[in-house]
């Protein structure tokens, strides 16, 4: 077959996915009361349809020419020197903490019994890598309206065995990365920031406003259906670090030394020459491990469905600060039943959710109004984990008091696992939808 035939048979199955898409996934239709309002969702065209068909006829199935050119362009976007794909945001955790116990940065690895300073305020996927891999979380509490930590206590939670900093951006909303990264370069600390629910957000450090996620010396996304994009499944390490971005492709490529792509022989030149261990010279470079890793590749459809997104990651950034603002100012007035949230200082955060906390005095409980709003069809959502170490995986550590250790009382965490959701601002809401929200927890409180 010639390539113009071959050409031709491509647009051909791509014109006729695009048909199936415009009859099949038709635009959001105009809101009506009684509708189901997610708290977030894919939003998608015609585009990832394409780059997802073009994908799959090569049947290139691990990562190829799409998922190169996603991480080329994701780190453009971000202003980092490197980025790494691969199929999850838990995964991108997991790497990016696993990245910190290599042997190849000396005394400064982390190694068992060395404790991490996070929040238990937090998704589990922030934690769990610190957990498994037998280093010690240490918890500090979060302040409340900006629901990130509480930088009064880092001094007290830091110790001899601390080794880094671990701590997600919540909602999108940054962290005082200031302080954080000030203690961090002070006591000479890993950061690492979790982005995942950040895309986007930028924040204010000495005059120059960066990316989150960038700033630390390692950070991830998730691309999960929710997120600020997406790809089905899917995550990023960055770093602009080459030495942790070598160690992360190496725990996600099985723990090879070699650095060639997929499906490339010899990019050194050396494959067949070179000293290993107490391997025989000349051992094949593609088969020397430097460490013990994983397979935690993404495919090639998902980075062309990323590819896609990755264009309207802007305009989606924008919409979410929009429907963030139109529900702060809708809500204007309900202070006395409801904490309202805030930006931290010196951010722009790209925000993933609007979280409320019931007030003391309001007259009624989180679980009140939780259920008059998913009854009226506005699906809710807690906080994540709202105190991470009261549920069932801590039951064993609780029991035994080790495994990890708490500064202070933790008591605005527990004000979030009890009186703390949020509703969503993904770029699927339209603006009916947005007032619908607005309307049905201003009636809540009227009728109460």
């Amino acid at each position: 077959m010639s390539g113009d035939q071959e050409n031709e048979l491509r647009r051909q199955a791509i014109a006729a996915a695009v048909t199936y898409h415009h009859s099949q996934h038709s635009p959001i239709k105009s809101f009506e009361p009684g509708d189901r309002i997610p708290y977030a969702g894919r939003v998608f065209d015609e585009a990832e349809i394409a780059n997802l068909i073009d994908a799959s006829l090569d049947f290139w199935l691990t990562a190829g020419r799409y998922a190169y050119q996603f991480e080329k362009r994701f780190a453009e976007f971000l202003q980092i020197e490197h980025c790494s794909l691969v199929n999850s945001g838990s995964s991108a955790n997991l790497l990016a903490l696993m990245a910190l116990t290599s042997p190849k940065l000396g005394e400064r690895r982390l190694s068992p019994g060395d404790e991490v300073i996070t929040v238990a305020a937090a998704f589990p996927t922030t934690v769990a890598p610190i957990v498994q891999y037998g280093a010690v979380p240490v918890f500090v509490d979060v302040e409340i309206p900006s629901y990130n930590i509480d930088c009064r206590y880092l001094e007290q939670a830091l110790s001899s065995r601390t080794k880094a900093v671990m701590l997600a951006h919540t909602l999108g909303n940054p962290f005082d990365l200031q302080q954080v990264k000030a203690f961090c370069d002070r006591n000479a600390l890993w950061l690492v920031e979790d982005n995942c629910d950040s895309l986007g957000s930028r924040y204010l450090l000495d005059g120059i406003w960066r990316y989150t996620g960038t700033i630390g010396d390692l950070g991830t996304s998730s691309f999960y259906p929710p997120h600020h994009m997406t790809m089905g499944e899917g995550g990023a390490v960055y770093t602009s670090d080459p030495l942790l971005k070598r160690i992360v492709e190496s725990l996600r490529d099985w723990g090879r030394d070699c650095w060639c792509p997929s499906g490339r022989d010899n990019s050194c030149g050396r494959r067949f020459e070179q000293q290993f261990g107490e391997l025989p010279l000349g051992y094949d470079h593609k088969y020397v491990y430097s460490h013990f890793g994983y397979n935690l590749k993404a495919t090639e459809m998902q980075a062309a469905i990323g590819c896609a997104q990755l264009q309207k990651l802007p305009s989606f950034i924008e919409v979410r600060k929009q429907n963030w603002r139109k529900l702060r100012d809708g809500l204007s007035g309900l202070e006395e039943c409801f904490i309202l949230p805030e930006a931290g200082p010196n951010s722009d955060p790209s925000w993933f959710g609007f979280p409320l906390t019931v007030c003391k005095g309001a007259g009624f409980t989180r679980d009140n109004i939780v259920s008059h709003l998913e009854a009226n069809g506005v699906q809710t959502r807690m906080l994540f984990a709202g105190n991470l170490i009261k549920h069932p995986c801590f039951d064993e550590m609780r029991k035994s008091g080790e495994g990890y250790r708490v500064v202070g009382d933790l008591e605005n965490t527990d004000t979030i696992m009890r009186d703390t959701f949020w509703i969503g601002v993904y770029p699927g809401m339209t603006e009916g939808m947005l007032d619908f929200m607005i309307e049905t927890i201003k009636r809540f409180t009227s009728i109460t």
